[in-house]
This record gives structure tokens, C-alpha cells and sequence, in this order.
């Protein structure tokens, strides 16, 4: 069964496309199947699997307009890892077009309903707003990752996202669910960081991941270099950290699956 896993947090700056594209490259090095959607106009993650945005024949743009399939659209990160649906600057345009569509909400999930069954998770990196694409993402996610920065306005942004996601749940899509709140940046030296961390267990508990994603110099640099941290350096704390968040991930779908 696929596992569609919406990365979003409308709020930029996060570390939304960094743990996208790296929880992409951990989660192949598990031996899974891996689809990374890129659904951001500025193409970050795209970038970041090794894909060159500039150069694309066509793009999740031209998927989202009913142009062209997935097939044709879908390329390889630099590795060969992982697949990418890429996006560059045209995405811009579809904010207003898809408004002009029927079942606009819904182009996401229709799209990829002919990869059903080829991958085992796939991983939407989504745009620092709560826009028509960021709901397309929600309505054909299983679940919501949401990487959180601990600093003063997390909570205040949250909430808005948590807004959101429970309109969908009512309206388009009553199965989708948090899979979990991600500590990125995080530095334990830090207070403000620690008392953030510690409302977020308290309002979250379980939801909350144990891993936390430090601040790597290593995890910064590697997109520059069009690779995940993992294949630019994997002694990284940052790559190790992913890691470890993708072996939470998979022990956590194993639990449930269990209990199930």
C-alpha cells in the first residue's frame, strides 16, 4: 500500500524542503519505494534530488493542467534513489488556473492514481502557504508531516495549518491524519527552543517525533551540490538525523500496523 506523506508548514524557513528531500533519501536507503512530489514554484526540492528545473520538458505544472501524465513528467534524483515529480517557476501559474478548473482540489490525487502500487511512500514537498496547491497536496495525502522551527510564532502558525487540515478532513478528505511534528533547527542550548519543544509534547505527545533535526553546516551545503545530505556526506549529523527520523517513521507504521 502506498503511503502519501503531504510535508507542509505555511510557514517558510522551517526546513519543510530539506526534510522532505532528505526523509526521501533515508527512507530509499531502507530499501522503500520512493516518489518525492515537488509542489513549491521556487523548484527547491527539485534542485535539491539533483534535477535541473531549468531544463525540464515538462513539469508538475503540465500535470496539474491535465497536460501530459506522470510518466512523462517523473524523473530520477541524481542518485537514482528516489523518482521526482519536478516543478519550476510555471507551478506560479497554476495558483490561478486550477481556481478556473473543475475538481481543482482534486488534479493532485488524480494525478497520481496511475503510480498506485509502484511506490511505497510518496513525499509531497509543499509551498510556504495554505494555497490551492497546498490543499491539492492535503486531499491526496494520507497523512501530514509538519516540520516545526521552536521559536516564538510556531504555535500562532500551527494553528492555521491545523485549521486547514481539519477543513479538508470535513469537506474532501475524511481520512487524512498527522503523521507527526518534526523539531527542525533545533538547538538544545538553546531556552526559547527547549520551552517551544516542550509546549509542542504537551499539546502533541505521541505526535511529536523523538528525533530532532539539529542545525548542520553539512545539511545546509548539500543542495547547493544537488544532493541529500546523505549521498554528500552521510557522517553528517544532519544525514544521521534523517535517518534516524526515517527509522521512527517505519517503526511507527509497523506499531500501527500491528495494533491494526
Amino acid at each position: 500500500m502506498t503511503r502519501i506523506i503531504a510535508v507542509t508548514n505555511q510557514k517558510g524557513g522551517v526546513g519543510k524542503t530539506t526534510t522532505c528531500v532528505n526523509l526521501a533519501a533515508s527512507l530509499a536507503a531502507n530499501r522503500r519505494r520512493v516518489l518525492m512530489v515537488d509542489l513549491d514554484p521556487q523548484g527547491n526540492a527539485t534542485v535539491g534530488a539533483g534535477v535541473d528545473k531549468d531544463e525540464l520538458a515538462a513539469s508538475n505544472y503540465e500535470l496539474l493542467m491535465g497536460e501530459t501524465d506522470a510518466e512523462a513528467v517523473r524523473q530520477s534524483a541524481v542518485d537514482g534513489a528516489f523518482d521526482v515529480l519536478p516543478a519550476n517557476g510555471d507551478l506560479t501559474a497554476a495558483e490561478v488556473a486550477l481556481l478556473e478548473l473543475d475538481h481543482r482540489e482534486r488534479r493532485l490525487a488524480d494525478a497520481l492514481a496511475s503510480l498506485a502500487g509502484e511506490y511505497d511512500y510518496v513525499l509531497v514537498d509543499c509551498p510556504p502557504s495554505l494555497n490551492i496547491l497546498t490543499v491539492n497536496a492535503l486531499v491526496a495525502a494520507d497523512r501530514v508531516l509538519i516540520p516545526i522551527q521552536c521559536e516564538y510564532y510556531a504555535l500562532e502558525g500551527l494553528t492555521a495549518l491545523l485549521d486547514t487540515i481539519r477543513r479538508v478532513q470535513q469537506t474532501a478528505n475524511p481520512s487524512l491524519e498527522i503523521e507527526g511534528l518534526l523539531r527542525t533547527m533545533f538547538d538544545p542550548r538553546n531556552n526559547l527552543a527547549n520551552q517551544v519543544g516542550a509546549q509542542l509534547l504537551a499539546h502533541f505527545d505521541d505526535k511529536v517525533y523523538r528525533t530532532q533535526i539539529p542545525r548542520n553546516v553539512r545539511l545546509a551545503e548539500a543542495p547547493s551540490h544537488g544532493r541529500p545530505a546523505l549521498q554528500y556526506d552521510r557522517t553528517s549529523r544532519g544525514a544521521i538525523s534523517y535517518m534516524a527520523l526515517a527509522s521512527e517513521l517505519l517503526r511507527r507504521e509497523r506499531r500501527a500496523a500491528t495494533s491494526a
